[in-house]
């Protein structure tokens, strides 16, 4: 009898440890699977100020409900931090200037899903601006006498802050590099809206810019339109993609698409400068992947 008490006793204890095992196993488990639960998404600095705040909870909501887990939004820095959050899988989405999709689709294959839409089309422009008082009417009349302006680009990997306007300036040669010119002197403002207060103030003579934002800072106040001369426009670009991590489901696509594409809040569109969203794919920046290779930015 006793022998039988004992072995029961041993077999209670060994099936209590093995549940108390399951549950911390189980919990362990729903912790890692709560912990993938949030949705990551980072975000290209458009502007420096903190105007996209109150925008970006707003969308964080909006899309915390679409997809029926919780969202959290990021404004990065700098837009080259974008690019390495998502090449080390530390997003599972971006809002990437149209140079930053192309180099973040060929370091770790980020697919564009969604564009924003200005005036109801999917393009913006690069322009190059100066003060009204300046003599210079065309990028003609500039590069004329280059050697007396200061020129700005925003962020090096802004599209329409520098690549696009850079290969113009290559292509006339005036410019090969920050260190080698034909300008008085040439300096990164690291966005748009400090080379557009730039020029505005006469800090400099001239600088590049995305048109769509632009239009954003005037339109805001921010910006006095009839201070600034727009005098070289570039050919059209396919506006910002918002791009998926490579490994991202076919469901959660085509959710955050259908998110997206019913945005009509204000604070958000205004945020983008947009007028609503629509689909993009990575065939839509070809032109601007050729541009990439063309710099050396990105490799065959």
């Amino acid at each position: 009898m006793k022998k039988f008490l004992m072995l029961l006793t041993i077999f209670s204890l060994l099936l209590l440890s093995a549940c108390s095992g399951n549950e911390a196993d189980n919990t362990g488990g729903n912790e890692k699977e709560q912990s993938k639960e949030t949705f990551t998404i980072g975000v290209i600095p458009v502007q420096t100020e903190g105007s996209m705040e109150a925008a970006m909870d707003k969308l964080q909501s909006t899309l915390s409900k679409k997809l029926d887990r919780d969202v959290a939004v990021e404004v990065y820095p700098d837009y080259n931090g974008v690019v390495e959050a998502m090449n080390y899988d530390k997003i599972d989405m971006a809002y990437f200037g149209p140079l930053t999709y192309v180099v973040a689709h060929e370091k770790s294959g980020a697919k564009a899903i969604i564009t924003q839409l200005i005036d109801g089309e999917p393009f913006y422009y690069s322009y190059i601006i100066t003060h009204k008082d300046n003599p210079w009417n065309s990028l003609e009349d500039l590069l004329k006498n280059s050697s007396e302006a200061d020129f700005a680009f925003g962020d090096i990997n802004s599209t329409s802050g520098s690549l696009i306007p850079s290969i113009e300036l290559k292509d006339r040669e005036v410019y090969k590099s920050e260190d080698d010119h034909s300008f008085k002197s040439v300096r990164f403002t690291g966005s748009h809206d400090a080379t557009a207060l730039a020029v505005q103030n006469k800090q400099v003579d001239a600088g590049a810019i995305d048109s769509a934002i632009y239009n954003q800072l005037v339109d805001s106040g921010k910006v006095e339109a009839d201070q600034i001369k727009t005098i070289w426009k570039s050919e059209k670009l396919f506006q910002y993609p918002w791009a998926v991590h490579e490994n991202t489901d076919e469901e959660t696509i085509k959710a955050l698409k259908e998110a997206f594409l019913a945005i009509e809040d204000p604070e958000i569109l205004d945020a983008f400068g947009a007028s609503g969203f629509t689909e993009a794919s990575n065939e839509d920046y070809e032109s601007i992947r050729q541009a990439a290779l063309k710099e050396g930015l990105i490799k065959e």
